[in-house]
């Protein structure tokens, strides 16, 4: 029987947080998920409007539900609002005699309290105690153990505190917390693990995006790594990566804080594969045409195409070592990789900034003939002049430009005549590495019949 990861929480009718946010981290992580809901919220990215607790006969007949029917090993909490409910998940769930991370959740990202007043106690006496895991944000463990945390030292403090009640780990995740206050560089996310064996600090990028529903999504996809076997400091530090590439990958799809997007990673990825293979398939093309030969400039050719939001050169695949000459064939002298052509990379960065369409580019060497039949296809044509490149400068990022400028639009040619120690150089612009190839095909066989 394949694994089935339980979650236990309340329902987020705007789909950011909560049981949805954990069954799409579950999704995304390639397991099946199991809910049971024990309250319902009128919510949405602007806060939380209204709250209606479950039943608890209700709860306990989705827990005797899933546990009659599958085999749960590991299971997570999040929102119980009540006390009553909280004794109900704790009770049931040590029945089960499953590992649990509890995320003691108190508030929406968004505004609004997601506990019932009195409930902490009950968290503290009877759920806490059951924990694998316990994962608060620093607010949370202020809430549960009465210590400011303003530092690592005092996130760790608190931990201690959590793992007195009765928890085996503590995560405190890092995402409101402050690092430079703790010596640490600007721009650091730092999550600290804590065991009573010790502490370590899980180190990462801080990502810009919105933040709805990214304590659910770290706990579900902690708790989905632990389920796979990792150990608990490579489940963390996975977790804070998915939780990262969620956030980055947010969408403002409403009018408050932009829910995490779980996909994002998985779209990326997608993305990437689809960027590789349009790429490969222009550079066989390239390399079978006879004719193509006679447009690779001396320092060579490359074909390059970006990801769907590039925002870097490491979202520009390119060709490693670029297309040459080998006698009357041309020769693809590397692999495809994202970050292989700074030059490439560049003129489609600067192309997508006018527009996000144009996303593959490659360069031939200047032959007014090529350009006669590039006017007689229909290929809009612009240019740019080194002489007037201001200093400091990226060539490909100002030319591209200052190119698209002169001509009012991203055209399909942009030309410049060289300089000193510059080879001139034609580049061709497009929508996909596939669209961009044919043109060189259709242009080098137009070539090559005069």
């Amino acid at each position: 029987m394949e694994r089935s990861v339980l979650t236990v929480g309340g329902s987020d009718s705007g789909g950011g947080a909560g049981i949805q946010a954990d069954l799409k981290t579950f999704a995304a992580l390639g397991i099946h998920g199991l809910s049971v809901i024990t309250a319902v919220t009128a919510q949405n990215t602007l806060g939380v409007r209204d709250v209606f607790p479950v039943p608890a006969e209700m709860i306990a007949s989705q827990l005797d539900a899933v546990a009659d029917d599958f085999d749960i090993l590991w299971a997570k909490t999040g929102m119980l609002f009540s006390p009553d409910a909280i004794s109900l998940v704790a009770e049931r769930l040590n029945a089960l005699d499953c590992s649990v991370v509890v995320d003691p959740v108190m508030a929406a990202e968004a505004g609004g309290s997601l506990i019932a007043d009195g409930a902490l106690p009950a968290l503290i006496e009877k759920l806490i105690p059951l924990a694998s895991v316990v994962t608060p944000n620093i607010f949370e463990a202020e809430a549960i153990t009465g210590v400011k945390v303003s530092d690592l030292e005092s996130a760790r403090a608190a931990a201690l505190r959590i793992i007195d009640m009765g928890a085996r780990a503590v995560v405190i995740t890092g995402g409101h917390l402050e690092c430079r206050t703790a010596g640490l560089p600007a721009g650091e996310c730092v999550d600290i693990l804590v065991t009573k064996d010790g502490a370590a600090c899980i180190s990462g990028r801080r990502r810009s995006g919105g933040n709805h529903g990214v304590g659910c999504t770290y706990s579900a996809a902690l708790t989905a790594y632990l389920s796979a076997g990792m150990s608990l400091q490579e489940a963390a530090r996975q977790a804070q990566e998915f939780a990262a590439r969620s956030i980055e990958g947010s969408r403002q799809v409403g009018r408050g804080t932009a829910p995490v997007d779980q996909t994002a990673g998985l779209r990326e990825d997608a993305e990437r594969f689809r960027v590789l293979s349009s790429l490969d398939q222009a550079v066989s093309m390239l390399a079978e045409e006879r004719m193509f030969v006679d447009l690779i400039p001396e320092v060579g050719s490359n074909i390059g195409m970006a990801i769907h939001g590039a925002r870097s050169e490491m979202d520009v695949a390119a060709v490693e070592g670029r297309i040459v000459r080998a006698g009357r064939r041309a020769h693809v002298s590397g692999c495809m990789r994202f970050g292989a052509s700074r030059h490439i990379a560049r003129i489609v960065l600067a192309a997508m900034r006018f527009d996000p369409g144009i996303r593959a580019a490659m360069n031939i060497k200047l032959d007014e003939y090529v350009l006669s039949e590039a006017a007689c296809m229909g290929l809009r044509i612009s240019s740019f002049d080194r002489c007037e490149e201001p200093p400091g400068e990226s060539t490909m990022s100002w030319g591209t430009a200052r190119a698209i400028e002169r001509l009012g639009a991203v055209p399909d040619i942009i030309w410049d005549s060289g300089g000193m120690g510059k080879e001139p150089m034609i580049r061709i612009l497009g929508r996909d590495a596939v669209s961009v190839a044919t043109v060189a095909i259709m242009l080098s066989r137009a070539v090559g019949k005069r």
